[in-house]
């Protein structure tokens, strides 16, 4: 079958024939729970043989009249016994986030209750809203407190973003913590898509992310995330519009002498080479990251996401019941030289297909 990516599968092969394969030791790093995102649509990733006690099932959001919509069905998850939650998403939409937080509007409860409804075959419900206005934290406080009370029984998680100090914190860790059962930081993204070229998650920035977390949020709660794609930036931006009086000066810079057109509208083509930066992890700089946090006496861990790692990420990880002795925190996992991959192949695909959560 005729793939319709072909600039993807280019990269995916140049990036395996150039990796070496990280050995993981032995000794595998032991963490009571490891959480992996899961997308509606790509269980066949969730095999039997990953060491996953929790899924966060995506992709349930709201519409444009505060509905919870996109539930995924429990039964997708079919052969998978550990604990399944649904995940309840919005991501971009500031405006839509405050008006079904603010209990003036009469929104709020209803979104409540649909939730509590649709959590019925779920273990657990996860709250994942990235754009929450700042004047709304004490209503998303409040509207965390009243699931709560709506999900006797289940786990409630909430996913928050990376923060190194008090003065970032707005949402206020410390204060979720008390109400929720599980926060997972979402530790990664330091760079993105926007942002200087840079790692989506650096071991230095993780460290102080790690610790700022422990500071505010009871270890047995706290979830630390980790990335399982990459990223990259091109040196130039060519998208942009352009006025006439400038069209002359690019055209005469470029050397282009005919003008064509199509339905009487012209245009032109013209070749620009663009250097890529990719930085991604595999299976080595994933257990650094992770022996890091063991390290730091964090046990529980959450990957975005399934379908995106290094295979080989798994032979260094292992599950094991809250309490149990502690393996040690820093497996010899030999970190291989950065491979000089070409930029016209690291240009063939996206960093993570689907990454962007608004795309979900």
């Amino acid at each position: 079958m005729t793939s319709k990516h072909p600039g993807r599968i280019l990269l995916a092969c140049c990036l395996a024939a150039l990796l070496p394969s990280a050995r993981a030791s032995a000794e595998r790093l032991a963490f009571s729970e490891v959480w992996a995102y899961l997308m509606a649509g790509e269980e066949r990733y969730l095999t039997a043989d990953l060491p996953i006690t929790d899924v966060g099932y995506f992709g349930a959001g709201l519409n444009a009249y505060g509905k919870l919509v996109g539930v995924p069905g429990r039964a997708g998850l079919k052969g998978f016994g550990g604990r399944a939650h649904l995940v309840v998403a919005e991501v971009g939409n500031y405006a839509l986030t405050h008006f079904v937080l603010d209990p003036r509007f009469p929104l709020r409860d209803a979104l409540v209750a649909d939730i509590v409804a649709a959590a019925a075959p779920f273990d657990g419900v996860q709250l994942d809203f990235e754009a929450v206005p700042s004047e709304d934290y004490d209503n998303f406080h409040a509207f965390l407190q009243l699931l709560r009370a709506g999900l006797p029984g289940k786990l409630l998680s909430v996913a928050l973003p990376p923060r190194v100090n008090e003065k970032t914190d707005r949402f206020g860790y410390a204060r979720i913590a008390a109400t929720v059962d599980r926060v997972v930081v979402m530790a990664y993204d330091e760079h993105w898509s926007g942002s200087e070229p840079g790692p989506v998650a650096s071991l230095e920035w993780c460290r102080q992310v790690a610790s700022y977390a422990l500071s505010k949020i009871p270890v047995e709660r706290l979830v630390m995330g980790a990335p399982f794609y990459g990223r990259a930036w091109g040196d130039k931006s060519l998208s942009r519009a352009y006025k006439y009086s400038s069209l002359a000066a690019l055209l005469a810079e470029k050397g282009i002498g005919e003008v064509k057109r199509n339905e009487d509208i012209p245009f032109v083509e013209y070749v620009e080479a663009v250097t890529v930066r990719l930085f991604f992890d595999d299976a080595a700089s994933t257990l650094r990251r992770l022996a890091l946090y063991r390290a730091a006496s964090v046990r529980k861990v959450a990957f975005w996401r399934l379908g995106q790692e290094d295979p080989a990420v798994w032979s260094g990880l292992g599950a094991v019941p809250e309490g149990a002795a502690p393996v040690p925190a820093a497996p010899a996992v030999p970190v291989p030289a950065a491979p000089a991959v070409p930029p016209e192949q690291a240009a063939g695909g996206k960093g993570a297909e689907g990454l962007e959560k608004p795309a979900l």
